[in-house]
């Protein structure tokens, strides 16, 4: 399940630090649309506690996790998973760091490369929405005003991505994979463009940790 974890973090991290660096370029926009875009180009960092969890096709639990997200444009973010699945996943700029600690194992990738092929195509700097997504609007359901993103690009990995705002706020994520799973996030006692330290976004590896360094020279 660990595979999943990092694939839908890989997948959430771009698309979050892709924040206002395109609009959606929607007229007449529905109160979803409107947020969505409102979160693209007014929110420059973000950071949130979470709850994921992960559905199989017949939408039975098959994975949970909690922990906490920070985001700050462009491309930093990070992603701490509490025990009993401990796991740290940093975005430098450069390089993206997963560091299991129950493994007492390290994964660095280049962060272009990792991203690349994600749905947050966006984070290479230049683009539109809706250059990479179709987007539609699918209405309020409950306290919530939702619009999906189908990416584009068959080798993304993910079908849709439903994306629930509350009064203009991101509160929630759905990831239908290729699979037919679902990944669930929530977000919960959020904080936008407040001050994060830059040093949240450092990894120094511990010593004596293995570390696998998939990184192109």
């Amino acid at each position: 399940m660990q595979k999943i974890i990092k694939r839908v973090i890989t997948c959430l991290a771009a698309i979050l630090t892709a924040i206002a660096i395109a609009g959606t370029g929607v007229a007449n926009a529905s109160p979803g649309v409107e947020s969505l875009d409102y979160f693209f180009n007014q929110i420059n960092t973000f950071e949130a506690r979470f709850r994921q969890k992960v559905l199989d096709e017949s939408m039975v639990e098959i994975d949970d996790g909690q922990g906490r997200v920070w985001i700050q444009r462009p491309g930093l973010f990070r992603w701490d998973y509490e025990p009993p699945e401990a796991q740290e996943i940093v975005g430098d700029g450069e390089n993206v760091w997963i560091y299991d600690i129950e493994l007492e194992q390290i994964t660095v990738r280049n962060q272009n490369q990792t991203l690349g092929k994600s749905p947050a195509i966006l984070l290479a700097g230049t683009g539109n929405l809706e250059e990479n997504y179709k987007i539609e609007d699918i209405g309020a359901h409950g306290r919530y005003d939702w619009v999906n993103l189908m990416p584009k690009n068959e080798d993304s990995g993910f079908k849709e991505i439903r994306i629930g705002f509350e009064d203009k706020r991101l509160r929630l994520m759905e990831l239908l994979d290729n699979l037919g799973q679902t990944t669930r996030i929530l977000f919960v006692d959020l904080k936008e463009n407040s001050l994060i330290p830059l040093t949240t976004f450092d990894f120094i590896p511990p010593q004596g940790m293995d570390i696998i360094d998939h990184r192109n020279p």
